[in-house]
């Protein structure tokens, strides 16, 4: 072996053969960094293995590889997207099991990976401090579904602070979707039958309302038409049909599974069957329907806030909003307009980037009595042959995997040159924390009307009842959602420059659907950074309750996320002084300052010395 051999770059290699063999694609593309673990289309990034390849590193090294072999073997994107509820905590819901799923498949036929896998999952409950979590309230629920159905698939106990956040939610699993529970193994070999499984638990735990359409209404009576055709031609064929249908559906891995052991399959069907009939046979005749769970209050921070309707409310994509047409010539107008600006701006993203990249640096430990040679310290040996020599070794920083919201103030008063600022500046933050494997995610707020909407109409028609809370139907906008890579949603930021987009603000309730977002994600650092330019405004609203009513909501709304510390807050204000709300904010009277503003805020959070983020803060506030 060379001198300057890696001794870990065989363990290296190994592992990598044994992803591509196990995820069933010789053309998959491993690699080591420092950065988060991460899986594309054609690649997959590992944690990094160290020259000293200790037990930890190996182990996580592992686990990390086979999950994501066995999700890349065992899952089919097009089912998953088919049966993917739309709301944000059921889709959150939906994919931890999914994943769980594919694990779990995967140790049937191959014992080892899920030991392996077992040290991926206590690696991260102990990042993330699951073993001190004492209240439901703070263990993300979806974590603790996918916890439970890898328990209920394997058997395996859970390590050290996993078992803790799923013991945390067992009883409410257990009352709310036990029965549904139970038929968790007829399941797990088939994605689609899996989908609809987990679409049930959903409905079971309350959030059937986030599910969206049934992906199977439309299917269902398109296959019993044909079935129909079908059987007047030959009854014959009855049977044959029904499995042709069923195949048809199969995804992939079912498929390959049969292949291998049909008796298997066989028996997975008749059991899917009979737990299927057990179910209906059990339903009491002549009860009433479970209710549906109560609907939640219109604002987890304020239970006093009232929406008098929220059925035309909207949460929508950027690119639901406009033709992509219309959003590359709006696109290429903001470009336009900002050509002066891009100088400046890169520039302030250049340091941003340096920033950043230097929290993930590796350092060395120096003066060691084994390890590489330091070749800086030889003079001393020159110049005293009796100084031993000196060893050092590389040390690997801790730098947390991070998921960065902006939420913009998409009102009327930012129309101009405000909006267009804020535009860019999110633009190049997006680029830029994307290049440092910082996962960014880009929303904006305002209104469906000016001075009401619908809601106000209802209002209106049914007499002017008193306190009526908020009367406009909000419009809340995703222009780039966290997992989206930017080259696909750059367009998007052009829909600000739309003529009539602009309307009013209400912040509070844009605020707390931000962080409610921002919350469920799973990375161990959460940034929410708002830019507005003054308080909520809605004329309708405002004119029939309390004058600081909206207002009131925003601070409770603050409040909260402050208390919950899930979600690290920050916001800036154009023009107009937020500090009043904000503990941590920057005012600025330029929009032109906004880049250097939100550069400086962002790289003060990831600054190591704690007295020098305090400084930057404190000159911040100052000015």
């Amino acid at each position: 072996m060379k001198h300057n051999d890696n001794p870990a770059d065989p363990f290296k290699k190994a592992l990598a053969e044994a992803t591509k063999t196990m995820a069933n694609d010789s053309e998959l593309s491993v690699t080591y960094s420092v950065d988060p673990p991460g899986m594309t289309d054609d690649s997959v990034r590992l944690p990094q293995v160290s020259r000293r390849m200790t037990a930890d590193e190996v182990l996580l090294a592992r686990g990390t590889a086979d999950a994501y072999a066995l999700r890349r073997r065992h899952h089919n994107a097009a089912t998953f997207n088919r049966y993917a509820p739309t709301g944000q905590m059921a889709r959150d819901l939906y994919e931890a099991m999914e994943e769980a799923r594919c694990e779990a498949v995967g140790a049937r036929t191959m014992p080892g990976t899920a030991g392996n896998i077992d040290a991926r999952i206590a690696h991260d409950a102990t990042r993330k401090g699951y073993a001190q979590v004492t209240k439901m309230a703070d263990a993300p629920l979806s974590v603790a579904a996918g916890y439970m159905i890898r328990h209920l698939a394997t058997g395996r106990p859970l390590p050290p602070g996993a078992d803790n956040i799923m013991e945390l939610w067992r009883g409410f699993f257990e009352e709310k979707a036990g029965g549904t529970l139970e038929g968790l193994q007829a399941k797990l070999g088939n994605q689609t039958d899996f989908a609809r499984f987990a679409r049930k638990i959903i409905e079971d735990l309350g959030y059937g309302d986030q599910l969206g359409d049934d992906p199977d209404s439309e299917d269902d009576a398109d296959d019993q038409a044909d079935t129909d055709d079908d059987n007047s031609d030959d009854p014959d064929n009855q049977g044959d049909d029904q499995d042709d249908s069923e195949d048809s559906d199969a995804s992939p891995e079912q498929s390959q599974d049969q292949s291998q052991d049909p008796s298997q399959a066989q028996v997975s069907t008749d059991d899917m069957a009979d737990t299927e009939m057990g179910e209906e046979a059990e339903m009491p005749e002549g009860d009433a329907p479970l209710e549906p769970p109560p609907p939640p209050a219109a604002s987890a921070a304020d239970p006093n806030y009232r929406v008098y309707l929220s059925t035309h409310d909207e949460e929508i994509r950027a690119e639901d909003l406009a033709e992509p047409a219309e959003l590359e010539r709006l696109r290429a107008y903001l470009d336009q307009q900002l050509e002066p600006l891009k100088g400046a701006v890169s520039r302030l993203a250049n340091k941003l980037q340096r920033r950043l990249q230097a929290q993930q640096n590796r350092s060395w430990l120096f003066d060691l009595e084994e390890g590489t040679l330091d070749a800086g310290r030889l003079a001393r040996v020159v110049a005293n042959p009796t100084t031993p020599l000196s060893f050092k070794q590389e040390k690997d920083t801790e730098f947390r995997d991070t998921c960065v919201t902006l939420l913009l103030d998409n009102s009327g008063s930012m129309r101009g040159r405000p909006i267009s600022i804020a535009a860019i500046c999110a633009d190049v933050l997006a680029r830029t924390l994307e290049r440092c494997q910082v996962k960014v995610e880009i929303l904006g707020f305002t209104t469906r009307a000016w001075k009401g909407g619908q809601a106000r109409e209802a209002w209106l028609a049914a007499g002017r009842p008193a306190a009526p809370g908020r009367l406009n139907d909000l419009r809340h906008i995703i222009y780039k959602s966290a997992d989206a890579p930017w080259r696909r949603v750059r367009p998007n930021l052009g829909l600000m420059m739309k003529e009539g987009l602009l309307k009013e603000n209400i912040d509070g309730e844009a605020l707390e659907w931000a962080h409610r977002r921002l919350a469920s994600r799973h990375e161990a650092r959460k940034i929410l950074m708002v830019i507005s330019d003054g308080a909520p405004v809605d004329d309708s609203t405002l004119s029939v309750n309390p004058a600081n009513y909206l207002e009131k909501h925003l601070r409770d709304v603050i409040a909260m996320v402050e208390k919950k510390k899930q979600v690290e807050l920050l916001a800036i204000g154009i023009g107009h002084d937020v500090t009043r709300y904000y503990d941590r904010a920057v005012t600025i009277t330029d929009v032109e300052q906004l880049a250097g503003a939100m550069t400086e805020q962002l790289a003060s959070l990831f600054d190591s010395d704690p007295r020098a983020r305090a400084r930057i803060m404190g000159i911040k506030r100052a000015g």
